[in-house]
């Protein structure tokens, strides 16, 4: 089964390299970058290492399903340009998928890049998030079947929590898995806005989400980090 990795874009020239290599040696087979307004070169790096570039509005919801449509793939993989694969964790989601037909989707384990012991909460936190109750965030890796994904209309175009609201819509038509590979998640946004009130914005968010708080307004609150 093929996999097409959908990576959404906005100033992101100091990952997008790595990240591009990264899949390139795990033997990707198709790779989109969904760029939503780049003016950092982050465009010219990712054209420079071979994939393709889609441009398609700011947000990571439009700029998914934008570089989801110029995909081919059995199975989408919506990648944050930040974050990277353990090796052969494309094989491990290909042998997965293919042997549950069942599967809707899912995401893979988190790990945050730093060695505080704060951070493995956060990993422990996440995993009970997605394997209990089928809510991954964006920074898990989260990957569809193609029929899936166009059955629930793809990603919402919302400011905010777009992912959110794409598992819960997975969630109806089929189960969603938390496979065994990793995936390593950058530190940043936890170092710049500071752990705990990090983690509380991201609970405080989802929660208010999940109230039906309107994801324009939640967008206030969530800074952008790069």
């Amino acid at each position: 089964m093929r996999v097409s990795v959908v990576i959404p874009t906005l100033d992101e020239a100091g990952t997008i390299v790595a990240t591009l290599r990264r899949l390139a040696q795990q033997g990707a087979d198709e790779v989109v970058v969904a760029d939503g307004g780049s003016r950092d070169g982050t465009v010219a790096l990712a054209r420079g290492e071979g994939v393709r570039v889609v441009v398609a509005p700011r947000g990571r919801g439009s700029q998914q399903n934008r570089g989801a449509a110029a995909t081919s793939g059995e199975i989408l993989l919506f990648l944050h340009a930040d974050c990277w694969l353990e090796p052969g964790a494309l094989g491990v989601l290909r042998r997965f998928v293919a042997n549950h037909p069942g599967v809707a989707g899912g995401c893979f384990r988190m790990r945050v890049e730093d060695a505080a012991p704060i951070y493995r909460a956060i990993d422990a936190a996440a995993h009970l998030r997605a394997g209990v109750l089928g809510v991954p965030y964006g920074d898990q890796g989260i990957f569809a079947t193609r029929r899936s994904f166009e059955r629930v209309g793809g990603f919402p175009t919302v400011a905010l929590m777009e992912d959110v609201i794409l598992s819960l819509n997975l969630r109806r038509v089929g189960r969603l898995a938390l496979l065994p590979a990793r995936i390593h998640v950058s530190p940043r946004r936890w170092r710049q806005q500071g752990v705990i009130r990090q983690t509380l914005r991201n609970g405080c968010l989802t929660l208010a989400a999940a109230c039906g708080i309107p994801p324009r307004v939640l967008a206030r609150y969530y800074p952008i980090v790069r």
